[in-house]
């Protein structure tokens, strides 16, 4: 079964995190196996915190969704290793007539080169023009032709060499302008092999022959073989008895990885002209051969939104991907499909509120820890029920959840508040930790949002944070970069602003931002009290 990875937001917060395991949780637990929690950025400091604390380790990392060559069901050929006779590899290209090509890897599985059956009917034709062979081992020519040594059991031969002769009856001298050193076909001949053994031939094959028992045990600087096979099924197999890396084609190989795209793949493949590709793995192993048609209709890797439903915020190459379905409590945003997909999106504090609420559907409960942990992860997202978005059911089912894991639920949120965020890291890693980009009305700003339990640390740090604010706004291009600096015991923000700062002052009707910072009362949600305010002004 194809994975389906089920992941959140970029910048991802704790209940992005903990909304994707849970739901991969629950559908795991219905018999649905396959699915895989998902992150899209480095764990905030909470996050790890609550994880460590509940015994998780942190989701799989995934950059990226674009479709990839380990997506699609690419060939596996056997592969053949570099003394392999060509007459093997010619056996096995039959045999699976649907395959291309096959490769010829080392010892170590590395790549050595591609064997085809065209390469092979050219090296053939060329031994028509050429009847000679060189260095062809000897037990490659006992494989191929299914023989055996007649000569003494002290004659020792590595391989053979030479002009390859054909000897038919004849009514003059036999083997006349025959050579020392040649190769000599034959059958039931005996002149003829007296006459190849006088004049020093490398190698006499005798062929659908009893004159094999005459030779039997022959001393001889002559290799003697007897083959079952009669002269022309011989005399073919001489020629493909070679090492198969003789004739593989070696150089201006075109070849892929599994972690290779397929968008840069099919651009590879429209310059050049090959039928097949091998198909290599991290460590440079050979595990396939993918071909043109692979290309046509590749398998797409399914994807489970949570959290969000926003293509700015989401995993790239979303749009490759099979979109199986969105749970979130955000407002509705730009994520299309070409097809209906399973979506529930609920006015409620924090997603796992609605996962949560998915088991309880289902007649199930989170175990204690993963019960723990949604807790947590409900805590942060609705900034301890404070938050706007936060709603009575949201507190009900951290209430339930909380009990199932046995712990009490404000010194959960102290905990978790705590953990938030370490004032003495470096401003761009605070400011970046949950940062997300919104497109409104034309208008493109990215908003940061720490929240903690001691903003007053925080501010001491305004300074740094406006440079790197101003550096975001002109490398991103920003209308407007926020930093909400969200307060849970002042239940209010310091709201940091650098860029346009008039729509700003307009929609929250301020008289005034001095020195590009404002404390906001009761404003602790980007996505329902920030964001739709600007939303208003901005149409």
């Amino acid at each position: 079964m194809n994975p389906t990875y089920v992941c959140g937001h970029r910048n991802p917060d704790t209940d992005s995190v903990v909304s994707a395991m849970a739901y991969a949780t629950l559908r795991n637990m219905l018999g649905d196996n396959g699915y895989i929690p998902a992150r899209l950025g480095h764990l905030n400091d909470e996050t790890s915190f609550l994880l460590k604390k509940f015994g998780f380790e942190p989701p799989l990392f995934l950059s990226t969704v674009r479709t990839q060559v380990k997506d699609i069901d690419y060939d596996q050929p056997p592969q053949l290793g570099t003394q392999v006779p060509v007459s093997y590899a010619w056996n096995v290209l039959q045999q699976n007539i649907n395959y291309h090509s096959v490769p010829i890897v080392n010892e170590d599985g590395t790549l050595y080169g591609v064997i085809t059956s065209g390469g092979i009917a050219e090296n053939d034709m060329e031994s028509i023009q050429r009847p000679v062979v060189e260095n062809v081992p000897i037990f490659n020519l006992l494989s191929a032709l299914e023989g055996r040594i007649l000569n003494d059991d002290d004659d020792l031969f590595e391989s053979v060499s030479g002009e390859v002769t054909l000897a038919l009856p004849t009514s003059g001298e036999p083997l006349h302008g025959v050579k020392a050193g040649s190769i000599v076909i034959c059958g039931q001949q005996q002149e003829i092999v007296d006459k190849a053994l006088a004049l020093g031939a490398s190698c006499i094959i005798l062929c659908q022959t009893d004159l094999a028992e005459i030779y039997r045990g022959r001393s001889s600087d002559t290799c003697l073989i007897a083959t079952p096979f009669d002269a022309y099924r011989a005399a073919r197999l001489l020629y493909q008895s070679i090492p198969v890396s003789r004739i593989a084609q070696t150089e201006d190989l075109v070849c892929f990885h599994l972690d290779d795209f397929l968008d840069d793949v099919k651009d590879a493949v429209l310059q050049s002209r090959y039928r097949s590709y091998p198909i290599l793995d991290q460590n440079e192993h050979v595990v396939g051969t993918l071909s043109r048609f692979h290309l046509i209709r590749p398998k797409r890797k399914r994807v489970f939104l949570v959290d969000h439903n926003e293509l700015g915020q989401s995993v790239p190459g979303l749009d490759q991907a099979e979109l199986i379905g969105i749970i979130d409590h955000h407002r509705l945003a730009d994520v299309q499909t070409g097809y209906p997909v399973y979506m529930r999106n609920e006015p409620v504090g924090s997603t796992n509120t609605i996962v949560a609420t998915m088991f309880q559907e289902k007649g199930l409960m989170p175990g204690e820890k993963l019960a723990g942990l949604m807790a947590a992860a409900i805590i942060s997202d609705t900034v301890m029920f404070k938050s706007p978005t936060a709603t009575p059911r949201d507190r009900r089912i951290a209430e339930r959840l909380a009990r199932t894991a046995g712990l009490d639920l404000e010194e959960l949120g102290r905990e978790v508040f705590s953990a938030s965020q370490s004032s003495d890291k470096p401003v761009k890693a605070l400011l970046m930790t949950d940062f997300k980009e919104f497109h409104i009305g034309g208008h493109k700003l990215g908003i940061s949002q720490i929240t903690t339990m001691d903003s007053a640390t925080m501010l001491k740090r305004k300074d740094e944070f406006l440079s790197v604010m101003h550096s975001q706004l002109e490398d991103k291009g920003y209308d407007m970069m926020l930093l909400m600096i969200t307060d849970v015991l002042k239940e209010g923000t310091e709201l940091l602003s650098v860029g346009d700062e008039e729509p700003l002052r307009q929609a929250f009707g301020l008289s005034k931002i001095e020195d590009h910072h404002i404390f906001l009362k009761g404003v602790v949600s980007r996505k329902k009290q920030v964001v739709p305010a600007l939303a208003i002004l901005w149409g």
